[in-house]
């Protein structure tokens, strides 16, 4: 085989590898694309749920009956918002991965019920 048929093979493997790079760093950037646009509706979902136990709340919260007594009037809002609470948790427990953070949204819904019903 002549040294310019040996010239030509080298350059063109060399072509050949280059491409096979570059078309696999666009394939790892397309990877990349689809795995954050996967991620971002489960974040989205997440933050529409979170609104919407907020909202909740809030009108809850405002509309509970106030009869001018401190106390009463104290605990007629703490229980929307405890139950707020719990729903925001709830979320969390679907859409969260963090084993420390679902763990302490169970306890912490444990605890706000168990006073609810204490105060009941």
């Amino acid at each position: 085989m002549s040294n310019h048929r040996i010239l030509l093979l080298q350059n063109a493997h060399d072509h050949s590898s280059k491409l096979l790079r570059s078309a696999a760093t666009v394939l790892g950037f397309l990877a990349a694309i689809a795995a954050g646009a996967q991620l971002r509706p489960a974040a989205a979902q997440f933050m529409q749920a979170m609104n919407a136990s907020m909202e909740r709340m809030d009108r809850q919260m405002a509309s509970a009956p106030m009869n001018g007594d401190v106390d009463h009037d104290f605990a007629a809002m703490m229980i929307p918002h405890h139950q707020g609470a719990i729903d925001m948790a709830k979320v969390e427990l679907i859409y969260g991965k963090d084993p420390v953070m679902r763990r302490l949204n169970v306890v912490t819904s444990q605890l706000i019920n168990q006073t609810e019903e204490t105060h009941q």
